[in-house]
């Protein structure tokens, strides 16, 4: 067997540089490069080695190691997880500030690889700095809570045991039903111990994901449900993208006559102006879908999680004898629901059920008109929100409206979280698969500017608009230096309404007069932030580390802020001040938040009392 001598981090890196992914015959490199900040725990490991035998992948500098696995994450989910970059880290805090990031992707079913360091294997120098140290178990380090946020963990505590950790690394990052955060902890001695490695562990490898076909039994099952059905639904995920099945979807649709409902992840799979698209469903839902879920007696949900926003905590579906038809590669969400599991690719399985209920000459039993004039109506309502006008200044919704229609209907918007995931949902209208990037299985505030950035490398070709509230950006913004640093242009679209409204809204809507959720000053006299607003200047910040900036108060300030933006190189920030509370509502749904039973407030106790009630709708499975 012929070998070749390597430091442990030196052979990570040739293996990565080796992996392959195989999606319909289509090969593409894995790993396209490393996102790290250097400290003590992996300069001298890991930093050497991408220093002197990095091979072909790039190396990019983090700013802020959430913000780096944040825009990691973003870059794998815009490439549909078939490209990913890992992420490297000191240990200590260093590592620890991945932990958010890393369940962000995990809740989002997202590849990441986070590579941080560790302490000295050997304990010579022990406790090495950064270190904890835990005297009831003296094995425990910062990397261990990275097990709850992790599909896979390892710790390499000898460099030989790096083949099998990383083949069971590559397993989990290339299974599109188990996928997430993978952790590799390395000690920053094991790093930089050699051993004989054989040549044959760093041959070319492709992990082919053969699409998955559904069980026939299965279909057979599911059509049984379908053929009985008069009022289907649709409800597409986030894997019809990452299956690329929205002409699947679409087809599939039309030969039935069933309307089709967007999550989060899925908007954007069918163009908004398909005439069975129905919008977004949930918590953040269309009247139409909203409406049409209510008496939907089979839903049929492809690739979604069926989070608590989806199903308006499990209160949207009202039909008392609705049933669940769940396609999904993944078993857990498959099963969710009560519903009958088609364990199988979200195309495959489409094409299958179309072929079944084709041959039972099956069609659903909507009026000639009934879609259409819910969609209509809807039309109507978002046309008037986008055209809303206010006393104070720029509503929120006619902002998004200029914007929607002011870029080019191939850009990319990313958004996470505030009151922005809930009006974007509703209004913004998609014309082509892969425009709307949202983060809102874990809505992790500060994922907007790295996500963008994230997004910006993974699609050259298109304009990038992170959709971010003063409340998100105030929290992580680190990577907008990155990217003028690595000369990838986003534009930033700041929405900023003086605090974090969105809670505002919600702790007012269940009884509170608004608590701790504006950026005002202290008041003297009463002791609470409800003095004036705090004066910040967010374009004034972003030409200070170098990006080009505008302000725009009005519907016509921020039409040319929009046009000069495209124009310019860099990446670029657009303030806009918008009033607090010109975000949407609700459209006949509903969210369980718990409301306080016993309260010296009246309107609290109210407000529980509404929450009963409307718990009473809520079908628990």
């Amino acid at each position: 067997m012929t070998t070749i001598r390597l430091t442990m981090a030196q052979a990570l890196l040739r293996y990565l540089d080796q992996q392959y992914i195989s999606v319909d015959g289509v090969e593409t490199k894995f790993v396209k490069g490393i996102i790290g900040i250097f400290g003590h725990g992996n300069v001298t490991g890991i930093g050497e080695a991408l220093e002197r035998s990095s091979g072909s992948l790039t190396y990019m500098q983090g700013k802020n190691e959430q913000g780096m696995v944040h825009t990691a994450a973003a870059y794998a989910k815009q490439k549909n997880r078939k490209q990913i970059y890992a992420c490297t880290t000191s240990i200590g805090p260093g590592a620890l500030n991945m932990i958010t990031a890393a369940a962000t992707a995990t809740v989002n079913r997202i590849p990441v690889l986070l590579l941080p360091g560790d302490n000295f294997a050997t304990r010579e120098p022990d406790p090495v700095l950064q270190q904890l140290e835990v005297s009831s178990d003296y094995t425990i380090s910062a990397t261990d809570p990275f097990k709850a946020v992790s599909k896979y963990w390892d710790r390499i505590v000898r460099p030989e045991q790096l083949m099998v950790a990383v083949t069971n690394a590559m397993r989990v990052l290339t299974d599109p039903a188990e996928t997430g955060a993978v952790t590799l902890a390395l000690p920053q001695d094991v790093q930089a111990e050699a051993y004989d490695y054989p040549e044959s562990f760093f041959a070319r490898k492709v992990h082919y994901l053969d699409r998955r076909p559904p069980v026939p039994a299965a279909i057979e099952r599911a059509t049984k449900q379908i053929v009985h059905s008069k009022k289907p639904l649709l409800v597409a995920g986030g894997g019809v993208l990452y299956s690329e099945a929205s002409a699947q979807l679409i087809e599939f649709a039309e030969a039935f006559g069933i309307p089709i409902a967007e999550t989060q992840a899925g908007k954007s799979a069918v163009s908004w102006n398909h005439p069975l698209n129905v919008g977004a469903i949930g918590v953040t839902g269309s009247l139409a879908a909203n409406r049409l879920a209510k008496e939907a007696d089979v839903v049929i949900g492809v690739g979604t999680r069926f989070s608590d926003f989806t199903t308006a905590s499990h209160a949207a579906f009202q039909n008392p004898e609705v049933t669940f038809i769940n396609i999904n590669l993944n078993s857990m969400d498959a099963a969710k629901l009560g519903g009958e599991a088609i364990l199988a690719d979200a195309r495959e399985g489409l094409q299958v059920l179309q072929q079944e209920l084709k041959a039972q000459q099956y069609s659903s039993a909507y009026g000639s008109s009934e879609v259409a004039e819910l969609r209509n109506q809807w039309n109507t309502e978002v046309d008037r929100l986008y055209a809303a006008e206010h006393e104070a200044g720029l509503a929120q919704t006619k902002a998004i409206g200029i914007v929607n229609r002011t870029i080019d209907p191939s850009s990319v918007i990313v958004c996470a979280a505030g009151s922005l995931p809930g009006d974007l949902h509703r209004l913004w209208r998609t014309a082509e698969p892969k425009t709307y990037h949202m983060e809102y299985g874990f809505s992790c505030m500060g994922y907007e500017v790295s996500g963008a950035f994230g997004a910006a490398l993974a699609e050259p070709d298109r304009e990038v608009y992170a959709m971010v509230g003063d409340g998100s950006y105030l929290m992580l913004h680190s990577e907008l230096v990155t990217s003028l640093q690595e000369q990838k242009k986003m534009t930033i679209l700041l929405f900023n309404n003086n605090g974090f409204q969105c809670i505002h809204n919600l702790q007012r809507e269940h009884g509170s007069d608004g608590f701790g959720n504006e950026f005002r000053y202290r008041e003297t006299d009463s002791g609470r932030l409800t003095g004036e607003y705090m004066p910040m200047d967010f374009a004034a910040h972003a030409r200070s580390m170098g990006a080009k900036a505008y302000r725009a108060e009005t519907a016509e300030q921020l039409e040319q802020a929009l046009r000069d933006a495209k124009n310019e190189t860099v990446t670029t920030l657009i303030e806009i001040p918008v009033v607090p509370g010109t975000n949407t509502g609700g459209y006949e749904s509903w969210w369980n938040v718990g409301v306080p039973e016993v309260s010296v407030e009246e309107k609290v106790v109210r407000a529980h009392e509404t929450m009963k009630t409307n718990r009473g709708k809520a079908k628990l499975v």
